[in-house]
């Protein structure tokens, strides 16, 4: 049984001792949007024409059981980041093999976690090796023994690496043996079983490297591969006759179901194209070189052979490319979003497929005439993220490969759907900045140096670049300024009128992108040698995503005008303490040369302290770099003990309410810290492992984007507010509740196709060392400032609407603001008609723990939401309105339940006895009370629909005005009209219930009276 003893006896506990279970009652909601992020892996089921999975980029492994109507997540809880290959076992669809790392090498490509196995079709997982490969492109499975597995693995996309090549496990994944090993930079990223001859393999290999600054497809290592025992030992192709010469990049490789000897292979090479062998690999023949099919080819090189129809090939690239004739022609198709990655096509009827592509995954039924949509997966990929001053407020972030967004942190509703959110400003890599004075007025960047305004009212969108050259296809050593993909734009947080963004230099303009001028030199280390054109040695790409040395960070001190931090892709930085009129080197031996300066954060609390966060991944350095300075960038000092050293980090923030607590993302988890730093711990709670690409913290609720599951929030940082500043926690604590907007809005649990809503009114945070349901006694009691209980929720309660549920550890309740709903009945049917309570109005209000007799309290507040329309004058008119509604309803109802306890007392006496004139006085009451009952209530409606056809009575429509009162949660004052309608309506219920007191008070006595002279031995009624 739980009692008040104190965990600690010391007054103080030192930080790194908070307990995470103290605040285990914080839960992150994910609000979506439901709009699919990139997937480069797919699969079906035979014969199962409703099941499908995907691998998202970044967001762990998704099934759908309904043929993509809607779909789940099945390895939250297991494993979780970005995902490379799936595949089903053929002899048994409980067996699902899926590797990490995805294959399309984007500049924000991210790894995953090794091989993952389950045997129960993705209920349970558990790891399978394979863990420092980094990126597995391909798995396959003996059609006939789930136990003989193949992996294609990539590598380190950033270094040389040794876990790269092809791999094959006999024993289900339990031990690997690499049975093809490609050349130094050369991993495997493509790789089949012959369907017609199971001890024949084909694989490719494919020499990728990235950097910071260069993208590399193609060189030493790339070549085409056959195995004809198993995969033990293996024939290099790629010097076959009809095969191109010279230097090879990716390569994809079909072999028909029909015909063994029909192979295709999709090479990136300067004379590449689609090529076609008929005898098993060892000649070739050129059969299409359309650029369409191998345009940007380390993001694509797919190719698909139909399983019905020897002469049918798909082609993977922007687009997906069918082809009737063995190759020589295609035509050019769509599926839902563009950008193809992986194909899966059922071998029983070829025209039933799954795609990935960059926007998630989608099935059809009909050979891709029509297909199923990706607006109901929520694993968006975001860069940075905002929020404006609206209320209440929006979120502000990019989509890779879609557009921005402005999307409500909440929602009239109980869900956040597509009506909830919008494009803005900006594209897919865009920072945006909102105008301080104008919600509607939004700024927002792209590739390229695109930058744009958009007005939300007028729906107008000016672009205005601070130099409109355009670079398409042209590498940084051209550029006047190096805008980078992800380029800064923000406004300066004293200055309303002053509008940044940087390029190699920082950029001011004060009249809304009208003009632009130059307030700083170039900021980077601008080494020639890495700003060259990307691509090669084969295909050149360039979008800016590697343009390098550019301003890739920037900030202004929230407590001066004119301090602005700066911080390069390549490992500068700066501050300037008058606006840019002059600026100082603050670039610390302690930081790594060329560390890529993701985010700045500027203390909210000391005008000379700074945080930064940086990454080396892309050099194949995946340790967190977190920094702090304490004197204007004179000195820096690491600040990441208790991080993992691979999970390294994009970016930090500092509470802006309470000094020293700190919050910071990296690409496999979230941290906390409530030391300034010393010390971090988890602060992942429910969240799946995904990575995180940025912070932002509003109305304490810390907002989070993240490359593959979307945007999520935590709505209450308060709870972490009051650990950080009162360490004494008890076996029982209640947290001080955060304010409460008296506003529409409530949380479904679970939801499909919407993100989650905020729960509606006050959120009640409080913790139990222990809890036994059976011998311990728990309520929260809201009460107003003198005690006066307004309700009670409770775990002994038997109404199920008053149930307090609870566990072990941190618990949060959310309790709407209204009072008691008005007394049911059972089989009640309303048509239009709320007995809801009603609504707290602003005011100061309490909250009761009561544990076995001992109670804590707290204060908390009641609101008015700033864009309310009403008066507190109004707000009190409504409330006594509804009050006054409920009551007469309660009066009403309770007499209908007591007249019918009534009416089965007097039925079941009446048919044990044989007096007539005492079964004639029942019958007279009871034919006065089935008047009284059918005037307030509506006997006959049994259905929902009832009411259509027996019309509704009194006490349904005195509830219709509750309903009509207190339409969407609003502050408006009941009508003049509503006021009669209600004044007549309680009018002719009185004259009911005086009927009923008539019976309850004269006639029932006098029945008794007329049992009791009978002397017959029966009970006597209940006298109500």
């Amino acid at each position: 049984v739980l009692s008040f003893l104190f965990l600690f006896s010391q007054e103080n506990i030192a930080q790194s001792d908070i307990q995470e279970e103290w605040y285990s009652s914080l839960e992150w909601r994910n609000i979506g949007p439901f709009r699919g992020g990139r997937s480069c892996a797919v699969a079906g089921v035979p014969n199962k024409p409703n099941l499908y999975y995907f691998g998202s980029t970044g967001g762990g492994i998704w099934k759908t059981k309904d043929g993509g109507r809607s779909w789940e997540n099945i390895s939250d809880g297991f494993f979780g980041g970005s995902i490379g290959s799936i595949a089903v076992a053929n002899s048994d669809e409980n067996v699902i093999y899926v590797g990490g790392g995805e294959k399309t090498v984007r500049g924000n490509v991210s790894f995953g976690y090794g091989m993952w196995k389950t045997v129960d079709a993705g209920k349970t997982w558990e790891q399978c090796g394979l863990k420092k490969s980094r990126h597995i492109s391909r798995i396959r499975i003996h059609p006939n023994n789930p136990n003989i597995v193949y992996a294609s693995a990539m590598g380190d996309l950033f270094k040389d690496s040794s876990e790269r090549g092809v791999y094959k496990s006999i024993d289900g994944g339990k031990n690997w043996k690499r049975v093809l090993s490609p050349k130094a930079g050369a991993g495997a990223v493509d790789l089949l079983i012959d369907p017609t001859n199971h001890r024949i393999l084909f694989a490719s290999t494919w020499n990728i490297r990235r950097t910071p600054y260069s993208l590399s497809s193609g060189g030493d290592g790339s070549a085409i591969y056959k195995s004809i025992d198993g995969g033990e030992t293996w024939e290099d192709l790629s010097q076959n006759e009809g095969l191109p010469k010279g230097v090879w990049g990716i390569s994809g490789i079909a072999v028909s179901p029909l015909d063994g000897e029909r192979v295709w292979a999709i090479i990136e090479n300067e004379k590449g194209g689609l090529f076609r062998s008929e005898d098993g690999g060892k000649t070739w023949k050129k059969v299409n070189e359309n650029r369409a099919l191998r345009q940007r080819a380390w993001y694509y090189t797919r190719i698909y052979a139909d399983t019905k129809d020897i002469n049918t090939v798909y082609v993977l690239n922007v687009r997906y490319h069918k082809s009737v004739d063995g190759g020589k022609t295609f035509k050019a198709k769509n599926a839902a979003h563009s950008d193809h990655h992986d194909l899966w096509i059922a071998p029983e009827d070829p025209s039933r497929m799954i795609i990935g592509d960059d926007g998630g995954a989608q099935v059809t039924y009909d050979a891709g005439e029509t297909w199923s949509t990706y607006h109901n997966q929520p694993t968006s990929q975001f860069y940075r993220v905002t929020t404006d001053n609206h209320f209440p407020y929006r979120i502000y972030a990019a989509q890779q490969d879609n557009s921005t967004i402005r999307i409500s942190h909440r929602s009239r509703g109980g869900s956040i759907g597509e009506g909830d959110w919008e494009s803005t400003a900006g594209g897919e890599s865009a920072h945006i900045a909102i105008d301080p004075d104008d919600n509607d007025i939004v700024y927002g960047g792209s590739y390229d140096g695109f930058l744009t305004r958009r007005n939300h009212r007028t729906g107008d969108v000016r672009a205005i670049n601070v130099w409109p050259d355009n670079p398409m296809g042209h590498g940084a050593e051209g550029m006047k300024y190096r805008f980078q993909w992800n380029f800064p734009i923000f406004f300066s947080k004293h200055d309303s009128d002053k509008l940044y963004t940087a390029s190699q230099h920082l950029h001011l303009s004060e009249d809304e992108g009208q003009t632009w001028k130059i307030i700083s030199p170039d900021l980077t280390r601008n080494e020639a040698e890495k700003l060259v054109s990307s691509g090669g040695p084969i295909t050149q790409d360039n979008t800016s995503v590697e343009y390098y040395a550019t301003i890739f960070a920037a900030s202004e001190s929230p407590l001066k005008e004119g301090v602005i931090w700066v911080g390069s892709d390549d490992g500068r930085l700066h501050i300037t303490k008058d606006g840019g009129d002059n600026w100082t080197d603050i670039t610390s031996s302690q930081m790594p040369k060329y560390l890529m300066i993701n985010s700045i954060e500027p203390s909210p609390f000391d005008e000379g302290t700074c945080y930064i966060a940086g990454t080396l991944y892309k050099t194949g350095d995946y340790q967190p770099y977190l920094f702090v300075t304490r004197d204007y960038g004179a000195s820096w000092r690491k600040i990441t003990t208790g991080i993992p050293s691979e999970h390294f980090t994009r970016v930090l923030r500092a509470d802006p309410d309470v000094e020293g607590l700190l919050y910071a993302g990296t690409e496999t988890g979230m941290y906390v810290s409530f030391d300034d730093g010393k010390n971090w711990k988890s602060f992942q709670l429910n969240w799946p492992i995904v990575p995180i690409t940025d912070l932002a913290i509003k109305e304490k609720n810390l907002i989070a984007a993240t490359q593959g599951r979307g945007l999520w929030i935590i709505d209450d940082l308060s709870v972490i507010h009051q650990l950080k500043s009162d360490n004494d926690i008890e076996n029982v604590h209640l947290y001080k509740p955060m304010a409460a907007y008296r506003m529409p809005g409530y949380q479904v649990k679970e939801t499909k196709g919407a993100g989650k809503n905020r729960p509606g009114g006050v959120m009640t945070n409080f913790y139990l060392k222990e809890f036994d349901e059976e011998k311990d006694s728990i309520s929260l009691s809201y009460t107003t400032m003198e005690g006066d209980t307004i309700r009670t929720f409770s775990n002994k309660s038997k109404e199920e609407k008053d149930k307090l549920k609870l566990k072990v550890g941190g618990n949060m309740h959310a309790w709407g603001l209204q009072y008691p709903p008005s007394k049911k009945f059972d089989g009640m049917i309303l048509w239009w008609g709320s007995l809801s309570g009603p609504r707290l109005k602003p005011d100061n209000y309490q909250v009761h723990l009561n544990v076995n007799g001992a109670d804590q309290v707290q204060e908390f507040e009641v609101l008015q939401r700033p864009n309310s329309e009403g008066s507190r004058a109004d707000i009190q008119a409504q409330f006594d309105f509804v009050k006054s509604i409920n009551n007469k309803i309660d009066e009403s109802h309770k007499a209908i339940i007591d007249i019918r306890s009534l009416r089965k007392q007097m039925k079941d006496y009446t048919s044990k006895i044989d007096n007539e004139p005492i079964k004639g006085y029942a019958t007279e009451i009871d034919s006065l009370m089935s008047v009284v009952e059918k005037n307030l209530y509506q006997t006959k409606n049994k259905s929902r629909q009832d009411p259509l056809n027996f019309p509704i009575k009194l006490t349904n429509k005195l509830a219709h005005l509750n309903s009509l009162t207190q339409m969407g949660s609003n502050d408006y004052p009941p009508t003049e009209a509503a006021i009669n309608v209600r004044n007549e309506l309680v009018g002719l219920i009185d004259e009911e219930l005086e009927s009923w007191k008539q019976v309850k008070n004269v006639m029932l006595p006098k029945l008794n009276q007329m049992i009791r002279d009978s002397q017959i031995d029966v009970i006597i009624l209940e006298e109500k």
